[in-house]
């Protein structure tokens, strides 16, 4: 039998090209599932991407980046200029992005079994990558939990329909799923959150997350809904603050054995304390990331701290 890897996150790796008025452009790396994995190997888990990445300068600066955070990097060796996106942050350091983003990703050989699957974002929709990131979904949830977060792009959806019936597939493949309001309100115009998340949760997942920004964050999971406040924070830009909340729900469930084959029913009988517990954990690495410049989650002594100003 296969040694287990820990965590694996199959997903995108993105330069961020942040755009301020009257200053000059900064790439930082980016991507939401190349920010998951960074942001759970900087809480000291064992993250490994699966992604692709150009032989660029690009490339190189966000290999490094995840590398020297201790993610394992593994790429199926595409030779396509790494994606970039433009971001240009408002007076609130809020985000609005444009992309040069392609994504073809062919299966990649594991030498280890994940105890755990993170995907999401471009890298399910877009074709034709998808289909290698659903097909390794669907072949290695047997023995492995899976997260999913739609982090919707508009700009990439494509047909809104097709896209909805993308998202719905993933989300019924997954044990965990995480959106933003935003994200539900671009899929289901008009539908309150709570009530997607609800029917989400019917379809399979064991647990909803949804964030709202300066209102919290909601989860829908088997003992009802728990709600937690976010954490008062001077918001310097909110560049990749969902995916710091991603990072700090599995970070959490990791730490409560609620991940792994044998997790997944542990998940579905979930007390409200533990819940609302991880769910400050997510709520506290978001607040750590947007009160710093760019996708910056918290070490596990920065989270320990935000987490006392619960």
């Amino acid at each position: 039998m296969l040694d287990r890897l820990d965590l694996l996150i199959i997903g995108e790796c993105v330069a961020d090209i942040v755009r301020l008025p009257g200053a000059a452009d900064q790439v930082h790396p980016g991507g939401s599932p190349a920010n998951v994995a960074y942001g759970l190997a900087r809480l000291g888990r064992s993250a490994t991407l699966l992604t692709q990445l150009g032989p660029d300068d690009d490339g190189r600066l966000i290999r490094d980046h995840l590398v020297t955070a201790g993610v394992e990097v593994r790429t199926d060796g595409a030779t396509a200029p790494t994606p970039s996106a433009a971001v240009t942050l408002d007076g609130a350091g809020r985000a609005a992005y444009t992309f040069a983003i392609t994504w073809t990703l062919d299966p990649v050989s594991l030498d280890r079994a994940p105890h755990h699957v993170h995907t999401g974002s471009i890298a399910a929709v877009m074709e034709p990558g998808n289909a290698t990131v659903l097909g390794a979904v669907e072949s290695l949830r047997a023995g492995a939990t899976v997260s999913y977060d739609p982090n919707v792009r508009p700009e990439l959806m494509g047909d809104h329909d097709a896209a909805v019936r993308k998202v719905e597939r993933c989300v019924a493949l997954s044990d965990v799923v995480k959106a933003s309001d935003e994200d539900l309100e671009w899929l289901y115009p008009g539908h309150e959150p709570a009530h997607v998340a609800e029917r989400w949760r019917a379809t399979g997942p064991a647990v909803v997350l949804v964030t709202r920004g300066d209102d919290g964050a909601l989860a829908v999971f088997p003992g009802g809904h728990v709600t937690v406040d976010a954490l008062p924070t001077d918001v310097v830009d909110t560049v990749g603050a969902g995916d710091a909340f991603m990072s700090g729900t599995l970070h959490a469930l990791a730490s409560r054995g609620l991940l792994g084959a044998g997790g997944r029913e542990r998940l579905r009988s979930l007390d409200r304390d533990t819940m609302t517990d991880v769910l400050r954990h997510a709520a506290a690495s978001a607040a750590v990331t947007v009160a710093r410049a760019g996708a910056n989650p918290p070490d596990e002594a920065e989270l320990e701290q935000a987490l006392t100003r619960f």
